[in-house]
């Protein structure tokens, strides 16, 4: 995946500014790591009277689809092949896109120190991508460029030079030539319309991709004669942040033609009235599913297992319905932690009673253990290796045996929403493993029919139409056949 930047000079502006204004030195070759690949900036030539500089982006797409373990962004278990024979390292798309906003970031916001007069200069451009995938052909590339200064020419590139009877890819050369853009310019123009000619992204389209796209289409955008396919091709026809970003474009014209700030025209909501509530941390929606499928059970004496620094035995200690609270961690590290957030040296006689921490590794049995009304494990299994998931198992389920268990972990097929993930990649470093809704119910169905035990499955966090939750909770409830006492019961008879 290759484009270059050419620019000329003379001896009072050399060619070799061009190494300023992109924030590279044309001496060196320089390598700059991204989620899919490395990012390469070397300069063919560098003289007084002409400058290249070359972008290669090296796409990795076989690392890209064992990050994914085929779900997701990350690849597509219904096509193995096109997995990993695709255009992604040849072609310039979304990829590209990224590359060139991460590694040329000073350079688009027009930003030069050294330089600032030149990066605010129209510069003679040459813009070179020698494949370029574009569905809508020839035509479309000259819609997209012309109107913004660009002298286009694009060529499309045949399915095959020995059958020209099968005609055109849909790749094209494309060199573009311009002497009244700015660097900063022609930058924001490839990063918008390179997704939108492939007509597709590498990654989820979040809601902040809208201000991404009219940060990017500032000053050309509002009155570009193809605005709104370029708007719904970059936001991947999601049509709710398409007509956002239209009624805001629409904004911004209305505020040029008036001579006015946008904020002048849109101002039939107070401000006060348009601050919206700031959304509820997952951890905390977390919390208090568990803390809710605990009532609903009515349980008084409660295990955290896997406690990590104390947050979830904080939450319980503030209601008196729990009147024993076991928190339990193989870390002695995080346990110490946990004991001076919760201030157990200072803690009252009577509070101090209702609550112990000590260290354990759930993969053995432990006689401590046995007794209680509930256990909790949230957000620990998906940290064990899948291998030494039965030894939990049996020590929970088979061993402990808690009236009521609570087991929570993350929705795999939710990390699409997560924009800043990037494809492939767990939520955290230290996970083994995520699962799917059906993975984790087919797991969570077979261990209660091992043991005994009832089960029910409750969203935790939004639960989105396509993707569900971004946490899935499985609450255990001890089967004990009708007639039959507990162990608790039988002693208190």
């Amino acid at each position: 995946m290759f484009l270059t930047i050419t620019t000329t000079g003379n001896a009072e502006h050399p060619a070799t500014d061009l190494g300023f204004l992109l924030h590279k030195h044309p001496e060196k070759a320089q390598a700059f790591s991204t989620s899919f690949g490395t990012a390469h900036v070397l300069y063919p030539e560098a003289e007084e009277q002409r400058c290249t500089a070359a972008l290669l982006l090296e796409v990795d797409p076989v690392a890209l689809v064992r990050r994914g373990k085929g779900k997701g962004r990350g690849g597509a278990p219904d096509a193995a092949l096109a997995q990993y024979v695709n255009d992604r390292p040849y072609a310039a798309s979304s990829l590209l896109a990224v590359a060139l906003s991460n590694v040329f970031s000073s350079a688009m916001r027009g930003v030069c120190k050294a330089h600032p007069e030149r990066a605010a200069r129209p510069l003679p451009l040459r813009v070179e991508i020698p494949a370029l995938p574009a569905r809508g052909g020839p035509d479309l590339v000259r819609r997209l460029f012309e109107p913004l200064g660009w002298a286009v020419a694009v060529e499309a590139v045949p399915l095959d030079t020995e059958f020209p009877e099968w005609g055109d890819s849909r790749y094209v050369r494309l060199v573009l030539e311009s002497e009244t853009l700015t660097l900063s310019d022609a930058l924001r123009h490839l990063y918008v319309l390179l997704p939108v000619l492939d007509d597709a992204k590498h990654y989820w389209v979040a809601p902040d991709e809208v201000d991404k796209l009219l940060r990017a289409g500032e000053g050309w955008l509002p009155g570009h004669p193809e605005q709104k396919l370029i708007t719904s091709r970059y936001l991947s026809r999601r049509w709710s942040l398409t007509r956002e970003a239209m009624d805001r474009l629409e904004l911004i014209r209305l505020a040029e033609t008036d001579d006015s700030e946008v904020e002048e025209i849109d101002n039939a909501v107070e401000a006060e009235a348009e601050q919206e509530a700031k959304p509820t941390p997952l951890a905390v929606q977390r919390r208090e599913a568990i803390l809710t499928a605990l009532r609903d059970r009515a349980a008084a004496r409660v295990l955290d297992l896997g406690c990590g620094e104390g947050q979830l035995v904080r939450e319980l200690l503030k209601e008196p319905r729990f009147t024993e609270i076991v928190g339990v961690d193989v870390s002695v590290r995080a346990l110490t932690i946990a004991s001076r957030r919760l201030k157990l040296d200072r803690m009252g006689e009577r509070q101090a009673a209702r609550v112990r921490l000590f260290q354990g590794s759930l993969a053995y049995t432990d006689k401590r253990l046995t007794g209680y009304d509930a256990a909790v494990l949230s957000e620990v299994i998906e940290h064990l290796d899948l291998p030494r998931l039965p030894a939990l198992e049996y020590a929970v389920f088979g061993a402990a045996r808690p009236r009521t268990v609570v087991v929570t972990t993350p929705n795999v097929e939710y990390n699409v929403r997560w924009e800043t993930l990037p494809a492939g990649h767990v939520r955290h470093r230290d996970h083994r493993f995520e699962w799917t809704r059906e993975e984790f119910r087919t797991w969570a169905r077979a261990v209660a029919e091992r043991h005994g035990y009832d089960v029910e499955f409750r969203p935790v966090g939004p639960d989105d139409p396509e993707v569900g939750p971004p946490t899935q909770l499985a609450l255990f409830t001890l089967d004990t056949p009708a007639g039959t006492a507990t162990e608790k019961e039988a002693k208190a008879a």
